[in-house]
């Protein structure tokens, strides 16, 4: 005698991609978002268990635009190729390259303090001629081409180097910009931008950055229906990171972080 096991249909899944911290290009001891450490993580959540979607967990406050452009391209193309619904939701901050990030999503939806924007780039250093000057250190440097000591710290600050430099920044700024209005389109409000100021909450939403606010169980929820499963996904960090780099050179990466950070009030 045959058993016929009636057919069953599994609640909605929707894989959640934690986004947190620095975007960076590797890192001293390999912390902080890159592509390379975040591609099989992404490539999981799309694939693994026939999602209905992908949650962005979103709270960064920006770091390398390459690699802001490398993790949202690849969350773009997994979404395409699978035809899945990305949604983001920003926690405290999606500054910068943060914002490069959330901006991958289809929608993006705040908590009303969540802090959003930053659609510029920035260069800063320090220098240190007149510190040289006053201690009697002479800065002796010699180069095969006019341009190898551009922007020197030990020397004075030329207008030729500022002018270049201004040169290299706004190619990456019109990337960022071609990204927001590539995935936000009509959405946006009129006016500037782009001048790297950032907004909070219901501000965030009025100038078309954001689709809302909502946190993100109950809206998924509301789009999945309550039997929704939420199946996180996050780098997971090796012993030697969690412990051995506390005392070595990712200290300096923290530093870095926690200025970023400082930026935004966090």
């Amino acid at each position: 005698m045959a058993w016929h096991i009636p057919f069953i249909k599994l609640p909605p899944r929707v894989a959640v991609l934690r986004l947190q911290g620095m975007i960076v290009s590797g890192g001293r001891m390999g912390g902080g978002l890159s592509d390379a450490a975040l591609a099989p993580v992404i490539e999981k959540a799309f694939r693994k268990g026939r999602p209905a979607a992908v949650a962005l967990a979103v709270n960064s406050p920006g770091g390398s635009p390459v690699q802001s452009a490398l993790i949202a391209a690849r969350i773009r193309r997994l979404a395409d190729e699978k035809k899945l619904p990305v949604h983001a939701f920003v926690e405290d901050v999606a500054a910068s390259g943060g914002y490069w990030l959330a901006s991958a999503a289809d929608d993006i939806w705040l908590d009303a303090s969540s802090v959003v924007g930053s659609i510029g780039v920035i260069s800063a250093g320090f220098g240190f001629p007149d510190l040289l000057a006053r201690h009697g250190i002479e800065r002796r440097v010699h180069t095969a081409g006019a341009s190898k000591s551009f922007l020197d710290p030990f020397r004075p600050e030329k207008p030729e180097d500022v002018a270049r430099l201004v040169g290299i920044l706004e190619p990456v700024h019109a990337a960022f910009k071609a990204q927001v209005r590539a995935r936000r389109g009509g959405r946006l409000a009129e006016g500037d931008l782009f001048t790297g100021d950032v907004w909070v909450g219901e501000a965030a939403v009025a100038q078309g950055l954001a689709d809302g606010l909502a946190h993100m169980v109950p809206k998924l929820k509301a789009l999945y229906g309550d039997g929704v499963r939420l199946v996180p996904y996050g780098m997971r960090k090796s012993l030697f990171q969690r412990f051995g780099s506390r005392i070595l050179g990712e200290a300096i990466d923290q530093i870095e972080e926690r200025a970023l950070w400082a930026q935004y009030g966090l």
